[in-house]
């Protein structure tokens, strides 16, 4: 078994044929755990961060291993274009404390029936799909906060505007 510490930089990847291995979201988030890839190699993570979707952890001569996150089922939820619609629709799933990944015209909730009955309450539109799900990087407890207002509460979302 080969013990991975870092992932290699990103450049290690080139031009060398890829060798996958599958691993879930709640396993990228762990730093010690074990994994097979598709060759059958296999490793183990003792990590000081954890490592992401794609990341490159080991190369050969001839192959790259790559990490790839298993698609999960999510929600998707498109975004309506007036801004107020769009600010319901992600206080409705941030009203449930879900994570959420923000992209241009959607999000992406994790599929669970309480999400399901309160969007289809508020007439707000989804589409059950897999996908590899990757929620911001504050979702789910990443950082620990509660819901008073201030930097001692939310250090990196709010950033005070002083008073001149």
């Amino acid at each position: 078994m080969l013990l991975i510490h870092n992932a290699l930089p990103a450049q290690t990847a080139c031009g060398l044929p890829e060798v996958s291995i599958a691993v879930e979201r709640r396993t990228l988030a762990k730093r010690l755990w074990r994994a097979t890839a598709a060759d059958g190699a296999e490793f183990g993570f003792e990590l000081d961060t954890p490592l992401t979707h794609g990341a490159p952890v080991h190369s050969t001569a001839a192959a790259c291993y790559i990490l790839r996150q298993q698609p999960e089922p999510v929600l998707e939820i498109p975004l309506p274009a007036a801004p107020a619609a769009a600010a319901v629709t992600g206080w409705a799933v941030g009203n449930l404390h879900f994570p959420i990944e923000a992209q241009p015209h959607r999000l992406l909730a994790p599929d669970d029936i309480a999400l399901r009955q309160s969007l289809e309450r508020m007439g707000i539109a989804f589409l059950p799909t897999l996908e590899v799900f990757q929620p911001h990087r504050l979702a789910a407890g990443a950082v620990p906060h509660g819901h008073a207002p201030g930097a001692a509460v939310h250090p990196y979302v709010f950033k005070p505007v002083p008073i001149e």
